[in-house]
């Protein structure tokens, strides 16, 4: 596959660099179908390092034009992936993986949780239930920052609202002009005490977040088998 565009997802002044990288077929054919959630495995055509990493998908399901993903620089793959330009190719391998598969939990109301770039798989997901608003009650998304510059797609955060979508921003260091929840995300999950009894949480980011989360989730009343993830 070949890149289409590279762009620049947080604040210049952030020493942080994420950017998103979006993938398209060299003869303009749609790119294989996946379920929100699922990851492929990018590789630098002809080389062996850096090694080959996995990525989620960041773009949609319904919109099988091209695959996006954000790359944070954190490594000699993605810093490569990072600099590419336009008409770079890539090996793409997959999708894969079991992604997030709500169509057992039509009806409920569905909470996204991540952090970070983590926010990928779920802003896939977020686009998919859009296409499919009626099937679900409620719809909340969680997401946390470090700082204000680490922040990413803020206008299209925003726009969520326009389609029934709460969004609960949470930033490690707020700052002056900072209203929004300060810490982590399973703070604000835990301060909003979502019923958990007739719902799914969708959760996506580190370990530890994850972990985290999914304790708070347990108290708020969410069974295992509705606390799902990606892998």
């Amino acid at each position: 596959m070949r890149v289409k565009e590279n762009i620049r997802m947080v604040d210049p002044a952030c020493h942080d660099t994420v950017m998103q990288l979006t993938l398209a077929s060299p003869d303009g054919a749609d790119v294989r179908s996946f379920t929100a959630g699922q990851y492929v495995r990018l590789a630098i055509p002809g080389v062996k390092e850096p090694a080959a990493g996995y990525f989620a998908i960041a773009s949609g399901p319904e919109s099988l034009s091209s695959y996006q993903f954000y790359i944070k620089n954190a490594g000699p793959l993605s810093a490569y992936l990072c600099d590419m330009q336009a008409g770079a190719e890539l090996e793409v391998e997959g999708p894969m993986g079991k992604g997030f598969d709500l169509n057992t939990h039509k009806g409920k109301d569905v909470y996204l949780i991540g952090v970070g770039t983590g926010i990928a798989p779920l802003r896939s997901l977020w686009n998919h239930i859009i296409c499919h608003r009626s099937d679900f009650g409620k719809v909340a998304i969680y997401a946390g920052f470090r700082t204000a510059m680490h922040q990413m797609l803020t206008d299209e955060l925003a726009e969520l609202a326009s389609h029934d979508i709460e969004v609960s921003i949470t930033l490690e260091a707020g700052h002056d002009s900072w209203d929004g929840p300060i810490g982590y995300v399973q703070h604000a999950l835990e301060n909003d005490a979502p019923d958990g009894s007739h719902a799914v949480a969708c959760l996506a980011g580190m370990s530890a977040m994850v972990d985290a989360c999914t304790e708070t989730l347990h108290h708020l009343g969410f069974d295992d088998s509705c606390i799902l993830l990606n892998y």
